[in-house]
This record gives C-alpha cells, structure tokens and sequence, in this order.
C-alpha cells in the first residue's frame, strides 16, 4: 500500500507513490505529512478490473468518501441514493456474494403494517460493470401503490483525486433517454433506467416511479451505468487465463480460501492496452489499481500451481518496459519502516523476473513463451552484474549505499534460478552465476549474522561502512525463499543450517508471531506499530513466504503455526485477505484489526490462498524432466487436503495429503512421473 495518492495516479494505473522527505540523519527517512486517505476497510467492493464498486454495508452510494462506480480510475457515479414510500429503507444485510457482486437487503414499513413487522423488502444486486438491479416484495395481504426515487449524481472524479481529498463537485445532470448524463470534458457518464422513470428531474438529478405490488408480490428496476469517452479504455477481452480449481479437506476453510482467492485474482486481472492478448494482475484496490511490476510478479509467482499462462503474459508485459535495453525494469520507490530508507520496487522486479521465468518453465511453460522472455530474463542477469559491488552485494541506488538484506537474498535467489535457466536453455554464464552466488552466501553468513546471548539473529541491512542496523523484521523471511530448481530441489539458502535454525525460532517465537500471521517489525523493536504497514503489520506475503520457507527448511511447527493463524484472520475477513492487517498480539476473545487503509483485495494476499494450500501439499514439479513429486508436511497442520483443477505440464493436476502426511498425485499428465 503506498501513503498517499496523488492525483490521476490510479486512473493511469500508476501506484501511488509514499510521501516521503530525504533521508534522515543514520540512513532514516523523516515522515513526511500524514496521508489523508479515506477509510477502505469497511467498504463492500465489486471488482472486475477496470471496472468497480465502492460503498457501505448499508448500499447507499451518498457521494462521500470513496462511494460510487468507477470505469479505468474514473468515479461515473457518486450518489445513488433509494427511497421508498418517502424514506430511505432500513439497512439489515450488505455483503460480497462473488469479487464482481454484492447483495444488499434493506426493509421498509408502510402505513398499513400493524406492529413493528415490515411490509416491504428491498434487495439491491451490484455488480462491478455498472449494473445494480433493486427489487421490491411486498408480504403485503393487499395491493400496494409505493413511490420509488432514486437521487443520482457525479463528479467524474479519478480514483487517485480522491483519495488524496481532492473530488470535483457535483456535476449538473441532464435528463437522457430514460436516465441521466453527465459530462466534463471529453468524458460523459449516462445512467438508464429499466423500466423508464415516470418522471425525471435534472435539477435534483432524481429519477422517480409508482410501483404497483400485488399482494406477496415483487417489482424490480434495473440501472445501467456506462461511461462515454473520446479515448478508448483498456479492458479485459476473451478468456481468462485462470483456471477452475477446488479445494476440499478436513478444514472446511480451504474451500472458501481457495475459491475467494482465486477469484479475487480474475477480478484484478487487467490487459495491456497495447497489447491486449497479455493479462497482468492489479496491484490492489482501491489504491493500486494499475501494474505495480514487484507486486505483479509475486502474485504470478505464487499462482504458478494455476499455470503459466498468468506468468508469462505478465512477464511479456514487464519485458517491454525494460529500460533503454540496459535490462533495469522500472518501479517506484515503496517505504520501508522507520529504520530504513524506501527501497526501490524496480530493483525488486528486475531481481524477480528470471526467478518467474525459470520456475515457470519448472510448471511447465511452453517453450515458444520460454523462448520469448529468455533474452529479457538474461538482460536483468546482466544487469545485476554490472550492479553487483566489488564484496558481491547489491546496493540500493542512490548515494546512500545500503546493502539491504531482503535485497541480497532476491539476487541470490535470482543468481542460483538463472544460472539453472540458463543452463537448461543451453545458454553460457551458468557456471558464473553459481559462482557468484556461493560467495554471495560465504559473505552473507558472515557479514549479516550478529551474535548475542540469544544465538544471533540476521541484520536488516549493512550501513555503507558496515556496520549492521539491527531490527529483526518481516523481511527476513525472504532468507529462507531459496526457489525451484530441477528435479524438484530446492536452492542453497543464504544461511548456514545454524543460523536458519535460529532464524526460524525468531520467526516462530511471540515477537514475530502475532497469532494472526506474522508481523512486519517484531514487537520488542523500537519504533514498533501494529498498525505500521513496514513497522508491526501483519502482511500476507510475508507471511506466505515464512510459511513455506519454513516448511522447505523442515520448520513445520513454526510453518503451521503462522498457517492456521492466518487462515483464521482469512475467515474473519471473509476469505477476502486484505495485503494486511494489524499485527495485535491475538487473545481468546479477540480478532484480527483491519487497516483502514489496506487495499482488499489485494494480487499477492490473493495469489497467497494458492501458494500456502500448495505448500500444504509440496508440489515439486519440473514438467521439462517430465516429472512431478510431493513433499507433503508431515505433520499435515489442517488434515486431510484433495486440491484439484490445478496445472502441471499445461494439464488438469489433482493430488491429496492424508491426516497422516502422505501425499498421492490423483489426476496428472499423460507421460509425467509420479513420486513421493
């Protein structure tokens, strides 16, 4: 999530960049001015990129806060206000029913009800394309005549002025065929009515209607909202690239985890406009509405049990904005804490994308996609040559020359899963890039590792004279993500057996481990916030990528321990995990504490539902070598587990975990070897 958004920013599909001033004295940055974003944590969302909804639990669209429907970032209504028989209805239920639909219920009392019992129901059905139907049923013992108004109105404001407090006023209407129009500049937004209102007021903006209910009958209207623009929008065409897939298992849970995230995924989904055969994955709404390469990566990274079709499209798009053919993907600058300067998100994609490309071809992508990104994935292999300093590290850009730990371990991880990709594809530089990579881990071991009497813990980053800053945080669970290799095999990780043991007891123990996932910045350290997004948070990918660090490194309890806390704050959220939650020490009697700003639902908390399931079951594919294992956990933390409608090789995958950890493959490719 970023601090603040400046105007336009997700109309264009730029994330929002971190208000942030230069860097304060000992490498911190100061705090710039409080961001003033609207509240996001109790908004009911319809999302099918580029298309949106955005409003209460009560369905009224008022016109304040982030309200309304929205097409490519543009608010096309703001103020959708019902009233039935002269009264706005008594909200009772709003919830999400899909990621693109929401259902509203709300009761009105007429004249002729005896007692406190309501005559009417109205039930209001919002999708994110721009439709809502709204349908009235009567218990009535007797014929009804009720007078329906709808207020309607419009700013055209983007996302991104709105959520830096900086809406347009309302625009004035003009009643249009059986609705209304609004227009500013080359934009117009019309709103029809189905049945036409009987009356239409522009000046008000109010659309009104009489309404005969036979006894325990029901009428239904239907508004349409489609925008008008000189500029063609992008948007989504064709098939998805997602397949169905399904979850059954002891805990009940993992059906609905799965499915909401998954679905999540497609509703965030958004093609290139200038090439729109390839799909790429949304940040997050409502803040990030556009391409953030980091978070698109990850996201396709940990969905790669769903195929690679994902992967390769999102790769496609990223390979074309490689800057001026030196390799560098671009990315804004993202904060990180309150003991660190923002690090750079470009930095970050560009270490990343070799390790998609040589995992996916892992999954099985086809070779003419593999033999397209190739050239890409080795102009980021060398680029980071030329960025490696003369120790082997890699250091943020800028003058201020911090050797980040999260960073090292992205080129170490890109450094072993190239040279396995460029190996396999027959290309020269494999020897080289392991090379490297072993005296990134000699060096690393060394000079990241600070003993104390409670065996040790990793630095959060080397200071440019080397002196460590030490705060034990989040982060430090990329330590332990060392990536696919053939055969199934995972990479060398950048600590000693040793010191990963001492890692995972940190990660595992109640500093880092809120009971709800794990937490960005641990609980003892200075300048510690449960509600800090870099500085106490709990944030989902983190927590993902602990949970099967730790696993692959043999960990399970402390793996199952984040695992099922946060399943739990995925069920108290719906299933809908927001990128995070605050990172409050959990009790008997207590939940997990939205951040009002996080965005939900956000690519890499959706992607996370896949990667932690298949986790569970230790899918270790390599579809060239025409194989596929499981590495179930032994102690299967959630039982029994069928996961199905998955993708090996490009076909239909299907496999179980038992209560006691033993794994079957169930449904596979023709010609794939099968093992535990």
């Amino acid at each position: 999530m970023a601090l603040t958004v400046p105007p336009s920013s997700a109309a264009r599909g730029t994330p929002p960049a971190p208000r942030r001033t230069a860097p304060a004295p000992g490498g911190a940055p100061a705090a710039g001015p409080p961001a003033a974003l609207p509240a996001a944590h109790g908004m009911i969302v319809c999302a099918d990129l580029p298309s949106l909804a955005l409003s209460a639990d009560h369905g009224q669209l008022t016109g304040h806060g982030l309200d309304g429907f929205y097409q490519s970032g543009r608010r096309l209504l703001s103020r959708c206000v019902l009233r039935v028989a002269g009264r706005e209805p008594v909200a009772v239920q709003g919830r999400s029913v899909a990621a693109d639909r929401a259902r509203f219920v709300a009761v009105v009392r007429t004249q002729g009800d005896g007692g406190p019992d309501p005559g009417i129901m109205v039930e209001r059905v919002r999708t994110a394309d721009g439709s809502e139907r709204i349908t009235l049923r009567s218990s009535a013992p007797r014929p009804l005549r009720i007078p329906v108004e709808i207020t309607l109105g419009t700013d055209l404001a983007d996302l991104g002025a709105i959520g830096a407090g900086r809406p347009g006023p309302e625009l004035p209407a003009s009643v249009h065929d059986s609705g209304m129009r609004w227009t500013a500049g080359p934009v117009h937004s019309v709103v029809t009515a189905e049945p036409p209102p009987g009356d239409a007021l522009a000046s008000a903006g109010l659309l009104r209607w009489e309404l005969e209910l036979p006894p325990g009958g029901s009428r239904t209207l239907e508004l349409r909202v489609r925008s008008e623009r000189s500029v063609r929008s992008a948007g989504k065409t064709g098939g998805c690239p997602l397949p169905e897939v399904s979850a059954e298992g002891d805990d009940p849970r993992v059906r609905d985890l799965l499915r909401t995230g998954v679905d999540d995924l497609r509703s965030l989904l958004m093609r290139d406009p200038t090439h729109p055969s390839d799909v790429y994955p949304a940040a997050g709404i409502p803040w990030r509405c556009g391409l953030a390469p980091a978070d698109a990566l990850w996201a396709v990274r940990m969905a790669l049990p769903l195929g690679t079709r994902l992967a390769a499209a999102t790769l496609r798009t990223l390979a074309r904005t490689q800057a001026g053919g030196n390799g560098r993907i671009p990315g804004p600058f993202r904060d990180a804490g309150p003991h660190l300067p923002p690090g750079c998100t470009g930095l970050e994609a560009t270490l990343a994308f070799p390790v998609v490309l040589a995992e996916a071809r892992r999954w099985g992508m086809p070779e003419p996609d593999l033999a397209e990104l190739l050239p890409a994935a080795e102009r980021c292999l060398e680029w980071l040559s030329t960025a490696l300093g003369d120790d082997g590290y890699l250091r943020d850009p800028g003058p201020v020359g911090l050797r980040r730990a999260e960073t090292q371990a992205h080129a170490h991880r890109a450094a072993l899963l190239g040279a396995d990709l460029l190996e396999s594809c027959g290309r020269p530089g494999a020897d080289r890039w392991r090379d490297r990579a072993t005296a990134l881990r000699r060096a690393f071991r060394e000079d990241f590792w600070i003993e104390d009497r409670a065996g040790g813990r990793p630095a959060a980053a080397l200071a440019a004279d080397g002196r460590p800053v030490p705060f034990l945080g989040g982060g430090t669970a990329h330590l332990l993500d060392t990536g696919l290799l053939g055969a199934g095999r995972s990479a060398p990780g950048l600590l000693d057996k040793v010191q990963t043991e001492q890692l995972a007891r940190l990660l595992g123990g109640p500093s880092m481990d809120s009971g709800w996932g794990l937490r960005g910045l641990g609980a003892k350290e200075a300048g510690h916030n449960p509600f800090g997004h870099r500085s106490g948070a709990v944030r989902v990918h983190e927590t993902a990528v602990a949970v099967s660090g730790l696993a692959a490194a043999g960990y399970e309890k402390e793996a199952g321990s984040l695992l099922r806390g946060l399943l739990d704050a995925a069920q108290a959220f719906g299933y809908r995990l927001p990128e995070m939650y605050a990172g409050e020490q959990r009790t008997a009697d207590s939940s997990p504490l939205p951040h009002p700003a996080a965005c939900r639902p956000a690519a890499v908390s959706a992607a996370a539902a896949v990667h932690l399931l298949a986790t569970l079951v230790g899918i270790r594919p390599d579809a060239p070598a025409g194989t596929v294992r499981l590495t179930p956990l032994n102690s299967a933390p959630l039982g029994a587990l069928q996961l199905s409608g998955l993708r090996v090789a490009g076909e239909p995958f299907a496999a179980r975990v038992s209560r006691l950890g033993l794994g079957m493959v169930e449904e596979a490719a023709d010609g794939l070897q099968l093992g535990v």
